[in-house]
């Protein structure tokens, strides 16, 4: 069973920045795709980026395009999200998940959060002067 533990979320002011760890246990990166998703008080939850097994497919939603990079590092187990110049919009909790085990590449797919059935439990981003 996959377990996350996500960490570095925070308070930071417009135009700040942040990277996001999720250290993942149970199983190797290399047989997963990972996703961020997002959800915000009353809204739905929404991908934001995913990297496959492989790490050879990145995807990342258009609102977070340019601002945000996803990474891994296989020999910790862990992915990174770095968020930069951050926008109040970008504010929410910010939760790790993992792709069906029989699809590792389902990141190529998008981030469609039927596709990722392993969730952790997330880190609140604030977004405030």
């Amino acid at each position: 069973q996959l377990q996350f533990v996500e960490s570095g979320g925070a308070l930071v002011q417009p135009g700040g920045s942040l990277r996001l760890s999720c250290e993942v246990s149970g199983g190797a990166l290399d047989i997963f795709s990972i996703a961020w998703f997002r959800q915000a008080p009353g809204k739905e939850r929404e991908g934001v980026s995913c990297i496959s097994s492989t790490g050879k497919t990145i995807n990342y939603a258009d609102s977070v395009k340019g601002r945000f990079t996803i990474s891994r590092d296989s020999p910790t187990n862990t992915v990174y999200l770095q968020l930069n110049n951050l926008k109040p919009e970008d504010a929410a909790v910010y939760v790790c998940a993992a792709g069906w085990k029989s699809y590792p590449e389902i990141c190529a797919l998008g981030l469609n959060k039927r596709w990722y059935d392993s969730w952790g439990q997330g880190t609140q981003v604030t977004v405030s002067s």
